[in-house]
């Protein structure tokens, strides 16, 4: 190649021109380029050589500004027009020739350019271009419009993200809601960290970023893992901080599809005509409704009556929300993929529309109501010596608190001896199932409430009115049981087999109390579902299956629909074995609904903790994790919650510890305590 040739090379990826100085070695070449500066070049590497005359590098800006002129890319198209019918080659300078009508060097290099830039109308094939057909250049058209709106697309959306990390107002678009949508997928794999033990760098191993997450994380310079996504979500002001993973990585409908809202405004607006046309008539009976305060879906009720001959009857009145639906309709289907409401800390995931389950279906007070009515009179010990079940109508008296119920019965209001009554009655049969083996383990529990950011924890006491209502439930549960045990009809019962519970000496040699309860908690096996009758220990019946909160619990709305069919002779909506195939399809997801609202109130516990770092927290030694690495339960007893602890010392179960947080990661499941010895206890609280 002759000194003071113009050859184009490429720099990381930038057309660029040099003037050839000298030889480097035997096939190299050194070039120098207009700003002085020498490269040396393999031959592979010299994409053009300009032709003609030499040059000086200092040439090289004014040979550029000749080029100028004639870089006009729409002038390839009249040239494909002319060359496509024949399917010619061209070389640059007999491009130059065509579109410029000259093939001087600036003419020459300038349709190179045009050439090699070209993504529409030709292909190079070695150093001259082929003309595509018409139907590759509309396909390439096409493409490039489709990659000129994706590329306009990704600016507005970064336009946006930008206007949203900066809090202001932002009106995301359908294509930017595909973008977060695969962001907030990818995001709530951080509930594996918890789930499946994983730690963070683990799981960005485990699950790599799928394309569109990938595409726009590098968009925004972010690391594409769970907990970047995740971070990118809360600053865009798309989730909260305190997100719902567990909730999110699960199958559990949040919202109602559209045509079963439909369905539940129709059936509000116009009812179904009603199957049970011979509805016992209770509406002079007085019927207490009794739930905490922030209850929606009120689902039971309780009467007491006097009889002719001097005998009492207890009521228990169910909510009846097969009144509007039919096994096999949109919202009986929707409810069985539900499993139940959910009840989170922030709120619940209703597993009726609230627009049927909080009005309609519910017991409200002051409005007649159709319920499943069940009549039972006890005997002296507190058995059933007699009962009835009815499809009813009601009409709810009064709307209480347990606190309202412990308060009458504390100041034995007068003008409500029927409170009294019933609570007397709850006094019986509890004893009477103790005295049948009901085992008692009486544990604090916890009551968490999220608003607005404010966390709440309270200890439910097992006060004499919650006493009251589970007996009651109970007890209703036990007479449903019966009657399907009796005509032999399939119901999800429920038992739970004998505990093996440690020997009566081992118990006593534990503390009193809590730590004797966790013991014998340990020792209680799960509870079971069956078609068939089946004893459950715990609560001391030979046969039980519940009954009491339809609105909430698909297994209980199996229950009605069996009972009620058979109470009006009808066929039964369920065989025992498509009953045994819906139960179990039920029990995976109420499974899964417990397994979320437990990691949720754990999540919202542990939260609570991490903001107050210096609270003293009185402590009971529960049980031993892990004894050999000093690893133990302990329960915080303001609070009803229990939490793991790593001992550097040794202590005895039972043994009351003074600890405060040290460290609390709610996203990560980390919990760590630190000791507090007495006097620095005191100090803190002077």
């Amino acid at each position: 190649m002759e000194k003071g040739t113009l050859v184009e090379f490429r720099l990381q990826g930038d057309r660029r021109l040099g003037v050839v100085d000298k030889p480097d070695g035997k096939t190299r070449w050194f070039v120098i380029d207009e700003r002085g500066q020498s490269h040396s070049l393999a031959p592979r590497q010299i994409t053009y050589t300009v032709n003609g005359q030499t040059y000086k590098p200092s040439q090289v800006p004014n040979f550029l500004e000749e080029v100028k002129p004639y870089l006009d890319p729409s002038s390839l198209e009249v040239a494909w027009e002319l060359l496509v019918e024949g399917g010619e080659t061209v070389t640059p300078a007999e491009m130059a020739t065509l579109l410029f009508s000259e093939s001087e060097p600036p003419q020459c290099y300038a349709a190179h350019c045009l050439l090699s830039e070209d993504k529409i109308y030709f292909k190079q094939k070695g150093d001259s271009y082929e003309p595509r057909t018409a139907a590759q250049v509309a396909e390439r058209k096409h493409q490039l419009e489709v990659e000129a709106l994706k590329a306009k697309g990704q600016q507005e959306f970064l336009a946006r993200v930008e206007q949203a990390l900066k809090g202001e107002a932002v009106e995301w678009q359908r294509h930017d809601r595909h973008r977060l949508e695969a962001l907030e997928k990818y995001a709530a794999l951080l509930a594996d960290t918890v789930r499946v033990g994983l730690n963070y760098d683990s799981l960005a191993r485990a699950y790599p970023p799928p394309a569109p997450v990938q595409e726009t994380m590098s968009m925004l310079g972010r690391s594409a893992t769970p907990q970047g996504a995740f971070q990118l979500l809360v600053d865009l002001g798309w989730w909260s901080p305190h997100e719902n993973l567990f909730l999110r990585r699960s199958s559990i409908p949040v919202q109602f599809p559209t045509k079963v809202l439909e369905v539940a405004q129709q059936r509000l607006e116009s009812p179904p005509t009603d199957p049970d046309t011979n509805r016992l008539d209770l509406t002079h009976l007085k019927v207490y409704t009794i739930d905490d305060e922030s209850t929606t879906e009120i689902d039971d009720g309780l009467s007491w009556e006097l009889l002719g001959d001097g005998r009492e009857r207890l009521w228990v009145h169910i909510a009846d929300p097969t009144r509007f639906l039919m096994p096999e309709d949109e919202l009986d289907l929707e409810a069985r993929k539900r499993g139940s409401t959910v009840y989170l800390p922030t709120g619940m995931v209703p597993m009726f529309p609230e627009l049927l389950a909080t009005g309609p279906m519910s017991l409200v007070q002051g409005k007649v109501c159709c319920a499943l009515s069940f009549g039972i009179i006890l005997d002296v010990s507190g058995a059933v010596e007699d009962y009835s079940i009815y499809a009813s109508l009601i009409k709810p008296t009064y709307r209480l608190t347990y606190e309202d119920v412990d308060e009458m019965l504390d100041l034995g209001v007068e003008a409500e001896p029927e409170i009294a009554a019933i609570a007397k009655w709850a006094t019986k049969r509890k004893t009477w199932r103790y005295a049948q083996g009901a085992i008692s383990i009486n544990m604090p529990e916890a009551m968490i409430k999220v608003k607005n950011d404010d966390i709440s924890i309270n200890v439910l006491d097992d006060s004499t009115s919650r006493q009251l209502v589970a007996e009651m439930m109970i007890l209703a549960g036990e007479v449903a049981a019966r009657y399907g045990q009796i005509h032999n009809i399939p119901l999800p019962f429920r038992g739970q087999p004998q505990p093996e519970l440690p020997p009566e000496q081992e118990l006593i040699q534990l503390p009193a109390g809590f730590v004797r309860a966790c013991a014998m908690r340990r020792c209680m096996p799960k509870s079971e579902m069956s078609i068939t009758p089946v004893r459950h220990a715990g609560l001391g019946l030979d046969t039980y299956t519940q009954a009491t909160s339809p609105i909430r619990r698909y297994s209980d709305l199996l229950t009605h629909f069996q009972l009620k069919a058979h109470l009006r002779g009808d066929v039964l909506p369920f065989s025992a074995e498509q009953l045994k195939e819906v139960m179990m399809s039920v029990s995976t997801v109420t499974q899964e609904v417990t397994m979320v609202e437990r990691q949720t109130n754990r999540y919202w516990a542990l939260e609570y903790l991490r903001r107050s770092p210096e609270k003293i927290w009185h402590t009971t030694v529960l049980m031993w994790l892990r004894e050999d690495s000093g690893l133990a339960l302990i329960l915080l007893e303001d609070l009803g919650l229990q939490l793991p602890m790593s001992f550097r010392r040794s202590v005895n179960l039972g043994e009351q510890v003074l600890v405060k947080v040290s460290h609390a990661d709610p996203q990560k499941d980390v919990i760590q305590f630190q000791e507090v010895i007495y006097q620095e206890a005191q100090a803190a609280a002077n």
